[in-house]
């Protein structure tokens, strides 16, 4: 696993779980299954009260045009009807299965997210059967978020209008850079003209929140390019952007190509890309924007609630649809099985949940992973970790704490009492938060592979 470096070099750097995905095994299956079959666990609140743990939904849609020379999800390309078709009922079968599960109990779902891949590939027929079926098993009519990721060259008019009308509420456009140079190199499917048609069409539909995604150091990246992809990125105005720094994780093109030829890596370095983000948050502030996580300005913070991400980083549960998905249950964390065969096998022959590894974390594993997930956004709130996990963060990890206050990555917030309540990055430090969080992590996990 990467921590700090000065090149981009291969392995695995954001950081989104703990702990680190190639921990889970087969061996755990029995725990999600029992997690499954039992009632919902309840989550402590601060005033020490409970409350049903929020429930999310995420459905994975792992069709492509093209593969990005930089993608390490699960995607397949060059997928017939037949094939989308057969992977559509697997998936609204596994919702079936789910719908059924104990551990639903009779909680609303708080949030759902349409990632990919390429959900935006599936045409609009494919799109309204999809959730027509979904719709038989579950409803989300209660979700205060409802996100669907786009490739820009996926998107017609007619397509925008009619997830509009089937209550997607937030919209992911995958812009990544407007030069037409850079997407090509990078192996993006889209061009910069079918950027603006999109754009057009979703602000003729009235979308109440558009995400704009950006990748900093993207190969061929120049100082002169980022800021024109900043102006124009302003220059749309959406509700929000995320900025990615890009990296090489081990099963990307980029990756393969680098371990077999024993080459630099043509990806600008860590300060360079830090460099960029720095000059975009500073560029949208300038613009009205908020900072709202280390990837994130949001426009209206009112208006932009981030319902997947904050409820994700409290610890909600999460349930995990599609091939290769990973969900989390009262505790407990899963993944589905990564080939197609198994995954449509499972559900379409064998009429069971394709699960097929797992993670029963401990309370303190529990800690740790809401702890450095939590820390993206720039801040820790002190008393949610004691009132949740009776630990206190500040003084746990103090020599950490401490060292990062010295290199001028954090600050120490204390109360009349002189007890610390907060801890907050400052932008150096929130500009390379992935690189921080390594060392919360207990001693086994510590250089092992991420994924």
């Amino acid at each position: 696993m990467s921590t700090e470096a000065a090149k981009t070099e291969v392995g695995s750097y954001f950081i989104s779980n703990y702990p680190p995905f190639s921990q889970w095994s087969g061996d755990a299956l029995a725990h999600i299954q029992s997690a499954m079959a039992n009632p919902p666990l309840k989550q402590l609140q601060r005033d020490g009260s409970s409350q049903e743990t929020p429930l999310g939904l995420y459905l994975h849609i792992p069709f492509c045009r093209k593969r990005c020379k930089f993608c390490y999800f699960k995607v397949f390309t060059q997928m017939n009807a037949e094939e989308i078709e057969r992977y559509v009922s697997a998936l609204t079968r596994e919702i079936e299965l789910v719908s059924q599960q104990p551990v639903m109990g009779r909680r609303p779902i708080r949030f759902v997210y349409f990632g990919g891949g390429t959900p935006s590939f599936l045409s609009v027929k494919q799109l309204q059967s999809l959730f027509q079926r979904l719709h038989q098993s579950i409803t989300w009519e209660q979700a205060e978020e409802v996100t669907f990721e786009c490739e820009p060259g996926t998107l017609s008019e007619s397509k925008v209008i009619a997830l509009r009308e089937l209550g997607v509420t937030r919209l992911s456009l995958g812009v990544e850079n407007f030069s037409d140079a850079i997407l090509e190199e990078n192996g993006r499917a889209h061009l910069s003209k079918e950027i603006h048609k999109a754009w057009d069409w979703i602000v003729a539909a009235n979308f109440p929140n558009v995400n704009i995604d950006l990748i900093s150091g993207m190969v061929g990246e120049t100082w002169d390019n980022w800021r024109e992809n900043v102006r124009r990125t302003l220059e749309l105005s959406p509700e929000s952007v995320t900025i990615y720094q890009m990296e090489l994780p081990f099963n990307t093109v980029y990756s393969k190509d680098l371990l077999q030829t024993q080459q630099a890596a043509p990806v600008a370095d860590w300060q360079t890309k830090r460099d960029w983000v720095r000059y975009a948050f500073e560029e949208f502030q300038t613009a009205g924007y908020k900072v709202s996580s280390a990837y994130t300005v949001v426009k209206d913070p009112s208006k932009v609630s981030f319902s997947y991400r904050d409820n994700l980083w409290r610890g909600s549960d999460l349930i995990a649809t599609g091939i290769a998905s990973f969900g989390h249950l009262s505790g407990v964390h899963y993944q589905n099985v990564p080939e197609w065969n198994q995954y449509l096998g499972a559900l379409l022959d064998e009429d069971r949940l394709p699960i097929g590894r797992a993670f029963v974390p401990t309370k303190d594993q529990s800690l740790i992973r809401e702890m450095i997930l939590q820390l993206k956004r720039g801040y820790l709130e002190t008393e949610y970790f004691q009132t949740k996990f009776e630990t206190d963060i500040a003084e746990r990890w103090k020599d950490v704490w401490a060292s990062y206050v010295r290199d001028g990555f954090a600050e120490m917030k204390v109360d009349s009492n002189g007890h610390c309540n907060r801890i907050e990055l400052s932008m150096d430090g929130l500009l390379r938060v992935d690189a921080l969080l390594p060392a919360f992590f207990e001693p086994q996990f510590r250089g092992v592979r991420y994924t």
